[in-house]
């Protein structure tokens, strides 16, 4: 394990369970996080006039077939609520996600991905991809390239995350992972510039879509951790 890791891994052990229900209700003024509130927010939307999250990302998380909006469902309440700040601050642009950010408190965000990381949803089932693709995906994932990480030095292994602080992959839309990829290696996302901002601009356009596939087929943070 390399020393970047490891400080990742020990951070999470830090701060997973009780460290993280801390920082979260710090980060929202210590309001504890209430999932059943973040439910009817993600279903009917706020009276501030965030629209309902399930009009883009559904009620339980995954999200559709196209990949066009990520899928949430278990992913860390951490990660979660510093993406909707990282929008509404503009260190993340997006014509669509900045104005909803705004829209929430912190008191919305905090019920709101508390809600979102307690659900388990199935993964919804997909065309298989071009082997080709996928294994070249898994090259880079695993074993990296000249002068670049491997996306499992940070990802954990096939893509399984390292909560709190870093999202799983396992099963997130290939569409989706090209587009963010895409947006670090244009300057449009800023809320990783030493590591992902750096990563992305070294791989191509074929190694982008490569690890995108990779990680779409594999099912399920937990079957890739216990693989």
């Amino acid at each position: 394990m390399t020393f970047p890791r490891l400080l990742l891994v020990g951070a999470a052990a830090v701060l997973t369970p009780l460290g993280v229900i801390t920082l979260v209700q710090a980060q929202s003024g210590g309001h504890p996080a209430d999932a059943k509130r973040g439910a009817v927010i993600v279903a009917q939307g706020t009276a501030a006039g965030a629209p309902p999250c399930a009009q883009c990302h559904a009620f339980n998380g995954v999200s559709d077939a196209s990949g066009a909006f990520p899928r949430l469902a278990g992913q860390s309440a951490f990660y979660l609520a510093g993406q909707l700040r990282d929008f509404a601050s503009g260190v993340r642009a997006s014509a669509l996600m900045s104005p909803i950010a705004k829209a929430l408190s912190p008191d919305d965000i905090a019920d709101v991905t508390a809600y979102f990381a307690g659900v388990n949803a199935p993964f919804l089932p997909l065309k298989a991809p071009n082997a080709a693709l996928v294994k070249r995906g898994e090259e880079l994932a695993t074993a990296g390239g000249p002068d670049r990480l491997h996306c499992d030095n940070c990802h954990g292994p096939g893509g399984s995350g390292e909560p709190p602080v870093i999202p799983y992959l396992a099963g997130q839309y290939a569409h989706y992972i090209t587009f963010t990829l895409q947006m670090w290696q244009e300057g449009f996302r800023k809320n990783s510039p030493d590591a992902m901002a750096v990563i992305a601009k070294k791989l191509d356009d074929e190694e982008i879509l490569a690890v995108a596939a990779y990680y779409q087929q594999m099912s399920s943070p937990l079957e890739a951790a216990a693989k």
